[in-house]
């Protein structure tokens, strides 16, 4: 059997993926699993070994002819390799269950380009783009479930034909493969700093995600003072600067930048002590890495988005505009001017609870 995972992006979101990548793989071990991904958030699924193939594609070219017949040829050209014959799929060709976890109309049309009779995806109501439901010839009831991660896992055991309920977010599994080369950055920088260290990221994506610069500079002098966490700053590309002017606001030159991959940030996030970020990539590479979090929340849900270890914390104001806000920009921009002081209760709290649970 051929199953087709189709989560092109953001990095984020394809961490939130890899719970239900696990399921299949353990409820159909003998079948082959391929994964449709955008190429900019592929690395993080390379050599993974719960994926039998991973196919990157680049879907930017088909935006300005997004429904023509000619993107959807391009669909069809990207995923030929599916339809040969392969001795490690038993003989199969083509797919027999395509699984769309973006709920957009590019990734059903992805769907429905890789010729599997058997398409799923979310309830009408929870598509990110409604029309994409004409890709679908099954859809699942994921709206009783709050997180994305939940969500996904249900479209998943809809593809194995089981009712089981949540695994719980101990049962999680995030089977994501490190290289000797990343594992030597993670413990050069931990031993560095006496592993004991926090790990800022100030990167946001959406303007709308950003909590000021400086004040991240603050809370890097609290994590020092307080609880001697050295911190270092994790950056993307183009937020090398935007790294640079945390580590300029500190005083006490309490933290500094540092390059690196998304599987090496992997391997820093399993040593460190603290994470404090926004919602984005990095957040959710921490959680599946099980490091002690403190979540900045804005304009999106920390109950749909959010860290789900128990103990973790997530920080936001309390506006009348928050609820399903989701906005990349805003007129007035209140929800991210949290005070340092909400930020740094938060992470003296979230690393008591680590020291109350590592004491038991």
């Amino acid at each position: 059997m051929q199953i087709l995972i189709v989560k092109l992006s953001s990095i984020g979101d394809v961490v939130h993926a890899l719970p239900a990548a696990a399921f299949l793989r353990r409820a159909l071990p003998a079948a082959h699993i391929s994964w449709v991904v955008e190429r900019r958030a592929g690395a993080i699924l390379k050599d993974s070994p719960v994926i039998d193939q991973l196919i990157e594609i680049d879907t930017r070219s088909w935006r300005k002819q997004l429904l023509s017949s000619r993107t959807f040829s391009d669909a069809r050209a990207r995923l030929v390799e599916l339809r040969q014959p392969d001795a490690q799929r038993n003989g199969d060709v083509g797919v027999n269950i395509a699984i769309d976890l973006q709920g957009l109309i590019k990734s059903g049309m992805v769907a429905r380009a890789s010729g599997a009779r058997r398409r799923i995806g979310f309830e009408s109501s929870e598509l990110r783009e409604k029309p994409s439901r004409v890709f679908l010839t099954e859809q699942v009831d994921t709206s009783e479930f709050q997180h994305i991660i939940e969500k996904n896992l249900a479209v998943a055991r809809a593809a194995v034909g089981t009712n089981t309920s949540s695994i719980g977010s101990a049962g999680y599994e995030f089977p994501i493969s490190l290289t000797p080369e990343d594992e030597c950055l993670g413990e050069s920088t931990a031993a560095e700093l006496q592993h004991r260290f926090a790990i800022l990221n100030p990167g946001g994506g959406w303007p709308t995600k950003l909590w000021p610069a400086d004040r991240y500079g603050q809370l890097a002098d609290f994590l020092l003072e307080e609880h001697g966490l050295r911190s270092i700053i994790t950056f993307g590309p183009g937020e090398e600067v935007l790294a640079n002017r945390v580590a300029a606001s500190s005083r006490a030159k309490a933290a500094h930048p540092v390059a690196s991959t998304l599987k090496q940030f992997v391997a820093l996030a399993r040593r460190a002590r603290l994470f404090v970020g926004g919602d984005t990539g990095p957040l959710h590479l921490a959680a599946a890495s099980r490091t002690p979090i403190v979540g900045i929340y804005g304009p999106t849900s920390s109950e749909r988005n959010g860290p789900f270890d128990k103990l973790d914390i997530a920080v936001g104001l309390d506006l009348w505009c928050r609820p399903d806000c989701h906005r990349r920009s805003c007129w007035h921009w209140e929800c991210m001017q949290i005070p340092v002081s909400a930020v740094a209760n938060a992470a003296s709290a979230r690393l008591s609870r680590t020291e109350r649970k590592d004491s038991e």
